[in-house]
């Protein structure tokens, strides 16, 4: 598949477009600063999400399928999540691209019947602002009525560096936690999640958790 990553020089996007171009998919990297993508062979386009979104349609046209790692945090600007949600809704059809894949947070997975993570007393603080973001874009995808089959994949509440470690599990919006009562996973194991969900297609307009 043609696929474009959107924020594919952060952490989390520059596993993801790493992954995918493993697995022999033509990647095309979506950057504010080109100088930043490591790939040297693959396609590139500057795209500035704070833009009317004409440059984005361009930058799409043509491909299969976009997934989004977008979090703000370098902007200092939250407020981009949820602006970037509503934006590929509206450019994906306009570049008659029907598919797109989210890097979502875990504050929006339930801990239990109607509690989300991000509403607990234990969540971190500085992660705030950037949880409560991510769960304002699912609610733009949940509300959306457009065509696009967008899936909304949450990693575990930890996601540290590190390649590929054990056998991930998929859940639906329940956060997904181990024996220890721990939730974690590596951004190899989260962007090798990623990819399997883009290539099996098996959560349609679903919001999913992944996590050991």
């Amino acid at each position: 598949m043609k696929i474009a990553v959107l924020g594919a020089s952060g952490w989390i996007g520059s596993h993801i477009l790493n992954e995918a171009k493993q697995r022999g998919h033509d990647v095309v990297a979506l950057v504010r600063d080109p100088s930043k993508v490591q790939h040297s062979d693959i396609e590139i386009h500057t795209v500035d999400l704070l833009s009317n979104g004409t440059e984005l349609v361009k930058a799409i046209s043509g491909v299969d399928t976009v997934i989004a790692s977008i979090g703000g945090r370098t902007l200092g600007n939250h407020q981009i999540v949820g602006h970037t949600a509503q934006q590929l809704l509206t450019a994906l059809p306009k570049a008659n691209v029907k598919r797109l894949l989210w890097v979502g947070g875990a504050g929006s997975l339930q801990v239990a019947p109607g509690i989300s993570l991000v509403s607990t007393a234990e969540f971190p603080e500085e992660y705030k602002s950037e949880a409560i973001a991510q769960g304002e874009a699912l609610d733009v995808f949940k509300q959306d009525t457009s065509r696009v089959d967008w899936t909304f994949v949450s990693p575990a509440a930890e996601i540290f560096p590190g390649e590929t470690l054990s056998q991930y599990r998929v859940g639906a919006e329940q956060l997904i936690v181990d024996e220890n009562g721990a939730s974690r996973i590596s951004v190899g194991d989260y962007a090798k999640a990623m990819i399997d969900e883009l290539e099996s297609h098996q959560h349609p307009r679903q919001q999913i958790g992944v996590a050991y």
